[in-house]
């Protein structure tokens, strides 16, 4: 019979008050937001900053990121504002480098770029299906890729976290989301598939997907009044979501709460995609 040897250290760890304190502490580090002045992006961009971390926010309408940056500095914070066209491989590179010599590391990646062109299938065109995969899709694989490699040499163990959406596993009937579905679909493989090869670095990649956020993108669909019923019915909690309730899985992926979580996709939907 085996008798436990009552000098042998204990194998469950004693709490960390400290580290539990500090869960969701984002102090001295930087977060690049690309797509950070849209009502996702804004709402992110606030909540990492009022968690400490300094942000870098990008976006196609460069005023705009620089608007909401001035904003966020008279509040106390740190931020700046770029212009940047995530199509564009080079910009993508180009910008990334900015922000380094601007803060001197690149701790957290929030990618929060994203469009939608609605098309019928029969009516799909090339020129729109390509300008929503070079959105949505390629943007995700070199965003990760430009802010990973500055990552791996610097020795950072970061934090990329990708804004995916519902319909990176829900199709949609009566719409024509063929573009859309698939380019979030694509977005949720990547952030796996990324996930496992930075893992051994330390740094983890992970999805928030929301369904529909209130927002003026999608104040259309609301003032429809069969489809805003469509849509409150088919939701569990029976309400449209607020950005302030995407903005908080954001921050705990990015923080040490988070730390313990890679190639995952947190659905922030109301209960929808498990009533599915």
């Amino acid at each position: 019979m085996t008798v436990p040897d009552e000098t042998a250290a204990n194998l469950t760890p004693r709490v960390d008050l400290e580290a539990l304190r500090r869960q969701f502490d984002l102090g001295g580090l930087v977060a690049f937001v690309p797509g950070g002045y849209g009502a996702l992006g804004e709402a992110v961009c606030w909540a990492l900053a009022l968690h400490g971390a300094k942000v870098a926010i990008a976006g196609p309408k460069g005023e705009r990121a620089e608007r909401l940056a001035k904003e966020l500095a008279a509040a106390g914070h740190v931020a700046q504002g770029w212009q940047l066209d995530a199509r564009r491989v080079s910009a993508i590179g180009e910008v990334s480098a900015g922000v380094v010599a601007a803060f001197g590391r690149i701790d957290i990646l929030v990618n929060c770029v994203g469009i939608q062109r609605e098309q019928p299938l029969l009516e799909v065109t090339e020129e729109a299906f390509d300008l929503v995969y070079e959105t949505n899709l390629k943007s995700g694989m070199f965003l990760g890729q430009a802010v990973a490699r500055h990552q791996i040499e610097a020795g950072i163990k970061g934090r990329h976290i990708h804004l995916l959406s519902v319909r990176s596993q829900l199709a949609l009937r009566g719409r024509g989301y063929s573009a859309y579905c698939a380019t979030k679909g694509g977005l949720l493989m990547l952030v796996r598939q990324h996930a496992m090869e930075l893992a051994p670095y330390g740094i983890t990649v992970n999805g928030v997907a929301p369904t529909f956020i209130q927002s003026d993108r999608i104040r259309p669909h609301l003032e429809r009044s069969q489809f805003r019923d469509y849509i409150l019915a088919r939701n569990p909690l029976g309400r449209i979501g607020d950005p302030t309730e995407v903005a908080g899985p954001v921050v705990a992926l990015a923080a040490a709460a988070g730390s313990y979580i890679t190639g995952q996709v947190v659905y922030v939907d109301g209960g929808v995609t498990a009533s599915q």
